[in-house]
């Protein structure tokens, strides 16, 4: 009898220690809107598997992708409310919430992609990073969603009097809103989950993504024209709420900056080959791919600048990227 209670005691005692160590794992949310193919994930996936090796599995993330949690801005409200941890959502929704970060969505801002590293990893990239800490919105490190282009259903664009008349569709942001209108276009935000059915029904003629995008979301499957003129080079932000940052004691921050910046640089590798993949896969499918030349397209927005010049900070902001000078970083 003696032997069975302390048989049942031990048992207990390993329960409530195994608990107790269960208690001192800190698991974050992370909620996102991408596919589980898409390199963007991939690169989340890398930082959960940095983080709980940095701290010594006192720390996990807990990734919920393809909007189970809901779009964009849904997330990013979730964040401010503490009701979500962190969140991936593209810089040109967040301007909405912070608007520093309306300059990263202008026309050919950068000049290429070293260009754009040397900018986001610099002094311009971090204040946007900081910024968005007035808004409950801390950034972490910004994903490479590499350049826009458009793509149609009826017709190629071959210059910018091909977008005349034709519904693009757009994400909620009045700098996409603006550069489609200077285009010639007729810009009509939609949801990202909406769209292939948008396309499908005729709601809008064309949309404008990156590679990657433009495939895993099987728009190639409406749109058979795709346009590369990388008009935009609009970054994905990893964003955390402040509630949930101000929570983290500093070795837990340290954590995970550490392995949201090692992500990064992971993810950027990930993103060149995916484009390259998803390029090839697209042209398989029966997409046919135009290189117009860029310089009529960039022609058509400059005048989007001059906008600025009543803006004294954001001007500072555009020069300043202007200014920084491209280097071969992956």
């Amino acid at each position: 009898m003696r032997s069975i209670q302390l048989l049942f005691g031990l048992m207990f005692l390993v329960l409530v220690l195994g608990c107790g160590d269960e208690k001192k794992v800190k698991v974050l949310r992370l909620a996102h809107g991408l596919d589980i193919t898409h390199p963007v994930h991939k690169g989340m996936e890398f930082m959960a598997t940095k983080l709980e090796e940095k701290s010594g599995g006192k720390m996990q993330l807990a990734i919920y992708p393809s909007g189970q949690l809901g779009a964009e801005r849904e997330c990013l409200e979730l964040l401010q409310i503490g009701s979500l941890d962190l969140t991936k959502v593209s810089a040109a929704v967040l301007e909405n919430f912070a608007p520093g970060y309306e300059v990263l969505s202008l026309p050919y801002i950068f000049r290429n992609r070293e260009h754009r590293y040397a900018a986001l990893d610099g002094v311009v990239g971090q204040q946007l990073l900081d910024e968005g800490e007035k808004y409950r919105l801390k950034g972490l490190c910004f994903y490479d969603a590499g350049s826009r282009s458009f793509y149609t259903k009826g017709k190629p664009v071959q210059t910018p009097g091909d977008l005349r008349g034709l519904k693009i569709r757009v994400q909620k942001s009045k700098t996409a809103v603006n550069m489609i209108e200077q285009l010639g276009g007729s810009p009509t935000p939609i949801a990202w989950g909406e769209l292939y059915t948008a396309l499908q029904q005729g709601v809008v003629d064309g949309a404008e993504n990156n590679p990657p995008s433009f495939f895993f979301s099987r728009h190639y499957e409406v749109c058979k024209f795709y346009t590369i003129n990388e008009h935009t080079s609009v970054p994905d932000v990893l964003i955390v709420g402040t509630s949930t940052w101000k929570s983290l004691t500093p070795e837990q921050q340290g954590w995970l900056k550490a392995a949201a910046m090692e992500s990064a640089i992971h993810q950027r590798v990930l993103w060149q080959a995916s484009e390259q993949e998803c390029l090839a896969a697209v042209k398989e499918a029966g997409v046919e791919i135009v290189y117009p030349p860029k310089e009529p397209f960039a022609e058509k927005v400059r005048s989007m600048y001059d906008d600025y010049r009543e803006q004294p900070e954001m001007m500072e902001l555009i020069e300043q990227i202007k200014a920084v000078k491209s280097t071969t970083r992956p």
